[in-house]
């Protein structure tokens, strides 16, 4: 289902870690939420512009005074990430006549941030990110943590396990890679750290709905489509 237009939330609503299947960009008009996901977690504020990639996930816990989004579609080059824009009047406007219009406006204008917060969850997600082999064991002794306590106080801060997150983060680098893999999905699961193909096949199914060489066929249609 789209996400695109205005969305408003209540005073300290919660939303639970969600998956969009679709890319999009999400502008702060009014109020402020707390966003923890695949990117980070983050305190936005209004003027901010949280940029989601394709099946990634997140939750959100809004403020006292809740808040006011725009949601448009994901601009081509826009990576996913945090950031601002100086005119986010402009993009209401624009997106009442033409939302792709709007998120190209919000790229141009698009200011990269480093504003993130920095509590050992976020460093451990972080580092699953950058490496989805990482044993969670041996890092948390390495910063003074017991590992017993890490999951709990992760999922507290992410809405998911440790576990889960690596699996998922090796899943995404999988599908981003699908569209341009030449080899066959065995290689393919080799070289992004599954036990096997069919290891690879079963959390991109449980992550998309599809096995990965349907996956694949539509990427590979959709990037014809793109050059035609």
């Amino acid at each position: 289902m789209s996400v695109v237009g205005l969305g408003r939330h209540a005073a300290d609503e919660r939303l639970p870690r969600h998956r969009h299947a679709e890319g999009y960009i999400a502008v702060v008009l009014d109020g402020g939420y707390e966003e923890a996901g695949d990117e980070g977690r983050f305190t936005l504020r209004p003027g901010m512009v949280v940029v989601h990639g394709g099946w990634t996930a997140h939750l959100d816990r809004f403020g006292i005074d809740g808040a006011k989004l725009l949601n448009l579609p994901v601009a081509p080059g826009l990576a996913p990430g945090v950031g601002t824009i100086d005119d986010p009047d402009t993009a209401v406007r624009l997106a009442e006549r033409d939302p792709r219009a709007a998120a190209a406006f919000v790229a141009e204008r698009f200011g990269a941030s480093g504003e993130r917060h920095a509590d050992w969850p976020d460093l451990l997600a972080t580092a699953l990110c950058a490496d989805p082999d990482l044993a969670i064991a041996p890092w948390a002794r390495g910063i003074g943590l017991d590992p017993a306590s890490v999951s709990r106080g992760f999922a507290r801060a992410y809405g998911t396990s440790p576990k889960r997150f690596r699996i998922e983060a090796r899943t995404r680098r999988a599908i981003a890679a699908l569209s341009g893999w030449r080899g066959t999905l065995a290689d393919l699961a080799a070289d992004q750290g599954f036990a096997d193909q069919a290891h690879m096949a079963r959390a991109v199914a449980a992550m998309t709905g599809v096995p990965p060489v349907r996956l694949q066929a539509k990427s590979v249609q959709a990037s014809r489509g793109l050059r035609r």
